[in-house]
């Protein structure tokens, strides 16, 4: 944005003419303001508040402003985890910072005097003035999170604001409103969340003094059945807080999915912010098909701007899939060998050893491949197969990601095994475990699957014949979520007759461990210590707990971090989205016209032995067993 120069100076009508040559002398002084065009008139009607009057002398310099962060060398430092071009953050010195995505909200900078701060000590010796304006001018952010109440926010979301809160994440004026159609006092929700906060961080020092802090910042509006009336006492509530600063606004929506759209609709009507960003978190499942997610869709973008809606997941959060590009573009080893020369297979497995608690109703609607396989395992995926980006920009990785998708065949009933958990005894032998139709809230001749195992591939250049195998399920032997690359075989291997009968234990591999104990493990061949010529598969292991002395981040954590500061790159964006379904739809179509039944397994099993042969039938055997 061009500077705009304006002749400004400033005279007090209503003080001693003493005083206000006094005042005349310090604001003939260069006044640094760098403030978004749309704010100025916020500015001049302060100065009215004050009794200033405009005329020529000094110069007001109005441009984009690109900020430092405060949170530079703390943990949720956002330049350390990438070069952000736009982050949202509160200048230590006192001075306000803001930026926003929107074409039409601009930064905002605003700093007094020169650099040793004298100027600005005189201003505020002066009976006030400056303070009076900080503190109108302070930008603040406000965080609403509708369905307060819900389990979701009480045990993930509200202890992931206090963690970033504790870490010193959060900006100096920040507050935290619950919506929810409960008529509960603030003291009753600061009291039902209390129970879930933990300072678990690796700072534990002032823990009561901090939750004490944090509580006090965090407030309730009751909302009644109609949700736009409700939002509109909200915003009466959120600009009292605001003053007449930059106002940054996120609504974390954290409601049943039937409400999301109108509850978007309202948000966008009546509690947008009117001089800061406003954006949207949503909760999956982002639509049951291709369809509703495109009526949904296009229902949002009608009231809200792309860069306004941030479609979270939480496994996106985790720091393995975070380290994704890291470990791919930042080390020589592996870059030139992450194609199809090279690599075999790869295997995303994402497994749950409980069922579906008390989620009965929504599982039996959704299933597992609009749960598991539509978010976050093709996101997964598409990180771990996309071409380098032109640079680290959110939007630069989604570009990546999208093609990735758009290159994937459809699904067919071919290349898929589903599979459903039945009654078994429990590990211990003392009780009976229930099977799927057994649950509260599941139709007792419900088809509904609870795993898939699938096949996948991707039609480019890089990846053209190499099978992408998932599989995902509830009720399995083992909670872990894992991404393994298999690497071919060595050609002409020297040791093959080493090996025996079963070539595949000289297969070189990388696992990703997401979940449980974060590690990245390189399996090599090797030869045993001794006279003879033994060889042995070993593991290269880097577990996170053994080399890093520090508390791994909740998911939650890093992608609220991210929606503050305006990082895209772990959210869907609606292409993306869109790209996801069309892989999907096919296969659920099929599904439902068939009615395929799906294959028994035992609760605490491995699954469907219908998985084991979908394998071979690709040539490759599932190494995780």
């Amino acid at each position: 944005m061009a500077s705009l120069l304006l002749p400004v100076s400033f005279a007090c009508k209503s003080r001693p003419k003493s005083q206000n040559g006094r005042l005349m002398q310090l604001f003939s002084q260069t006044i640094r303001l760098h403030i978004s065009v749309a704010s100025q008139p916020q500015f001049y009607k302060l100065c009215m508040k004050q009794k200033l009057t405009v005329s020529a002398c000094s110069l007001l310099s109005c441009r984009h402003h690109k900020s430092p962060t405060p949170f530079a060398g703390s943990a949720c430092d956002p330049s350390s985890k990438r070069n952000l071009s736009k982050t949202w953050a509160e200048a230590s010195s006192g001075d306000f910072v803001s930026t926003s995505e929107t074409k039409n909200q601009e930064t905002l900078n605003v700093g007094f005097g020169d650099s040793n701060g004298s100027f600005r000590n005189d201003l505020a010796s002066t009976n006030g003035l400056i303070n009076e304006t900080e503190k109108e001018l302070s930008p603040s952010l406000s965080i609403t999170i509708l369905g307060a109440t819900g389990e979701l926010a009480r045990q993930k979301i509200f202890p992931a604001l206090f963690a970033l809160f504790y870490s010193g994440c959060l900006p100096k004026k920040f507050q935290i409103f619950g919506y929810s159609r409960d008529h509960i006092s603030d003291e009753d929700l600061q009291a039902l969340i209390t129970e879930n906060l933990t300072c678990r961080i690796d700072h534990r020092e002032n823990c009561s003094d901090k939750m004490s802090s944090f509580l006090e910042r965090v407030s309730y509006e009751p909302g009644g059945y109609d949700i736009c009336d409700g939002l509109i006492m909200l915003d009466k509530r959120m600009k009292t807080f605001e003053g007449n600063g930059i106002a940054n606004r996120i609504f974390y929506l954290s409601e049943a999915h039937d409400e999301i759209h109108g509850v978007a609709n309202c948000v966008a009507a009546n509690a947008q912010s009117k001089s800061g960003f406003t954006r949207l978190i949503f909760e999956k499942p982002f639509g049951y098909d291709r369809g509703s997610s495109e009526t949904i869709t296009k229902a949002l973008l009608s009231r809200l701007s792309e860069g306004q809606i941030y479609r979270i997941d939480d496994l996106l959060g985790k720091e393995l899939i975070e380290n994704l590009t890291v470990l791919r573009f930042s080390n020589l080893i592996f870059e030139p060998l992450w194609n199809r020369t090279f690599i075999r297979n790869i295997q995303v497995i994402y497994s749950e050893d409980w069922g579906v608690q008390n989620k009965g109703r929504y599982f039996d609607k959704h299933g597992i491949l609009r749960d598991i396989v539509q978010s976050h395992i093709l996101q997964t995926i598409a990180l771990l197969a996309m071409e380098p980006p032109v640079s680290l920009e959110g939007e630069d990785i989604r570009n990546e990601k999208v093609k990735v998708l758009r290159s994937m065949r459809k699904l067919t009933l071919d290349d898929v095994v589903l599979g459903q958990y039945k009654a078994s005894i429990s590990k211990d032998e003392k009780f009976k475990v229930a099977g799927y139709l057994d649950e509260p809230n599941v139709s007792p001749n419900s088809l509904t699957p609870t795993f898939v195992a699938a096949a996948l591939y991707i039609d480019n250049g890089r990846w053209d014949g190499v099978p992408f195998l998932i599989k995902a399920g509830k009720g399995l032997i083992k909670h872990k979520v894992e991404i393994r690359i298999q690497f071919r075989h060595v050609p002409g291997n020297l040791y093959r007759e080493r090996f025996g009968f079963n070539i595949d234990l000289a297969t070189n591999e990388l696992v990703l461990r997401v979940q449980p104990d974060e590690a990245i493990l390189l399996k090599v061949n090797n030869k045993v210590p001794g006279l003879g010529l033994q060889l042995d598969s070993s593991e290269l292991n880097l577990l996170y707990k053994d080399m890093y002395d520090t508390e791994i981040p909740d998911s939650y954590e890093r992608l609220i971090l991210d929606v503050i500061v305006g990082d895209t790159h772990l959210f869907m964006r609606s292409d993306e989205l869109a790209a996801t379904w069309e892989i999907l739809t096919p296969l659920l179509d099929d599904i439902e016209k068939y009615k395929i039944a799906p294959e028994l397994y035992i609760f605490g099993g491995r699954g469907p032995v219908g998985a084991y042969y979908l394998g071979a039938k690709h040539g490759v055997r599932w190494s995780d067993d």
